[in-house]
């Protein structure tokens, strides 16, 4: 919770990608601006006005123990196409790296670049610590056992991590007078806006993209996330809706009886055996749940999903109409099924959701399109116990970040956040929807899904309403910067004056 791609290799994504989703399993969907297989390399190549740094970071930025004060290099990218200098206090976009190799982020989330076009601004990509090259230790992902070179592993490390960065790049460009903003998307604008709240002093300014910062314990429904994905599906096609709705007993029906397995495999034509109809069921609710998080124009994944299963005859049976159809949207690939026994996901971001980023989501109400499976914090904990011999901490961000009464508490000291959502994202049913004060505001569609607003802009194919969504957040990015070059001015002339 990534890389933009076509309607054809999102096929090969699902087909091919070693995401498990599964409710009770440690790490689930993530909640990554844009769409990438785990199994993916470093090197991606980006282009040449892209200088990629690293700095010698802080292993531990809360605690003085001797190996608090180790070292790793972390990896962060300066591009200097746009910036005006620090002679003239241009401004710095940093954009705050999330659960993944921030190469990425440099191709895809360009809504960025627009910004440090329009405004001469510096570009920093800050990747996240234990993603893509910034692991300490020399780790890799899937080598979380050792939960004392693990335990580093934070949204608290990464933010200290950020100011960190940023403090050195001004520092050496002589450019302590340059604002900074900061740009997040999905698990990285939750970032972007705690990184406000907390370190109000390093930047000026933050859009948060797609964050889902109340999706915690006791705040938002755990069926959140669900009840959009369900939404999307009915408001695209009734029909494709109740044939999905209806396969789950179906699914089970069928397992049940003599060979049962074997029949579900061939009918769904899966890449090995099956041995319980809930790997099938993870599956298929893997598919709908990624098509409908990343179903924005041109690709419109739910509306083709649709189509396809749609399309078969008439007088198909139910598992036989979502077969097929399925069968067409992914192109003829057989389709992967995990089993209790895949050892995947025991990675970063598995680490992360059995510490502090606790997300209970489940369904326990016969209100969407899935079978009822309520979140269990008693099995998750078991689960993370299993596996990295740690207890969740279910309750932390909202003590950390605070989200209960969020209005309130925000309203009294924050400032200067934009909250974007496109309402097509199940993410958006834990997002700030509503203003919270003046400069602290909420800037949504209805049409968009998960970080469009942030991803490469495309003056061919954006649609209107994607285009005003940008316009005012660029407008609100404006009067921030003025405000600040204002203050910046009345300060110099008060020292000289």
């Amino acid at each position: 919770m990534a890389i933009v791609l076509s309607f054809k290799l999102l096929v090969l994504l699902l087909v091919l990608t070693t995401y498990l989703f599964a409710v009770a399993y440690p790490g689930g969907l993530r909640l990554s601006a844009i769409k990438r297989p785990v199994l993916q390399k470093s090197s991606i190549e980006i282009p040449p006005e892209y200088e990629t740094h690293y700095y010698s970071q802080t292993l531990d930025h809360f605690n003085y123990y001797p190996e608090s004060y180790a070292t790793f290099q972390q990896r962060y990218i300066l591009n200097f196409k746009y910036w005006g200098g620090a002679n003239t206090s241009s401004p710095i976009f940093v954009y705050a790296g999330e659960e993944g190799d921030i190469t990425g982020d440099v191709l895809y989330v360009n809504f960025i670049a627009d910004l440090a076009a329009r405004f001469k601004g510096l570009l920093l990509f800050i990747e996240h610590r234990y993603y893509g090259e910034s692991f300490p230790f020399g780790l890799k992902n899937h080598t979380f056992q050792n939960a004392s070179i693990s335990g580093y592993l934070s949204s608290e490390q990464a933010l200290a991590d950020y100011a960190q960065v940023i403090t050195d790049v001004k520092k050496n460009l002589s450019a302590e007078n340059c604002p900074v903003i900061a740009v997040g998307a999905s698990y990285g604008g939750m970032l972007a806006s705690w990184f406000r709240l907390k370190y109000p002093h390093i930047i000026i300014g933050a859009l948060a993209s797609s964050a889902p910062i109340l999706y915690f314990e006791d705040i938002t429904p755990q069926d959140g996330y669900h009840a959009v994905v369900s939404k999307d599906f009915k408001n695209t096609s009734e029909s494709c809706y109740n044939t999905i709705k209806k396969s789950w007993s179906e699914i089970d029906r069928v397992a049940a009886e003599p060979n049962g397995l074997l029949t579900l495999g061939k009918t769904f034509n899966v890449c090995r055996p099956l041995n319980s109809s809930q790997e099938l069921k993870d599956r298929l609710e893997y598919i709908y749940m990624v098509s409908a998080q990343y179903d924005n124009p041109p690709d419109y994944y739910v509306e083709n999903l649709c189509k396809a299963i749609d399309a078969v005859p008439q007088g198909t049976d139910i598992l036989g109409r979502l077969a097929a159809g399925l069968n067409s949207f992914h192109g003829g690939f057989c389709l992967f099924v995990f089993d209790d026994s895949d050892q995947v996901g025991y990675g970063s971001w598995s680490w992360q959701t059995c510490t502090e980023l606790v997300i209970p989501m489940g369904v326990d109400n016969n209100d969407t399109m899935f079978q009822i499976s309520p979140f269990d914090l008693k099995n998750y904990t078991k689960s993370c116990q299993e596996t990295f011999g740690i207890r969740p901490r279910p309750n932390w961000v909202p003590i950390q970040f605070g989200g209960r009464d969020i209005k309130s508490v925000l309203g009294n000291f924050a400032s200067n956040i934009i909250f974007s959502n496109g309402l097509r994202d199940p993410w958006s049913s834990g997002g700030i929807l509503e203003d919270i004060s003046d400069s602290v505001v909420a800037i949504h569609t209805d049409e968009g899904a998960h970080c469009l607003d942030v991803l490469s802009p495309n003056a061919t194919s954006d649609p209107a309403w994607l285009v005003a969504q940008r316009d005012k957040e660029i407008k609100i990015i404006a009067f921030w910067l003025a405000e600040y070059y204002a203050k910046l001015s009345s300060k110099i002339g008060d020292r000289t004056g």
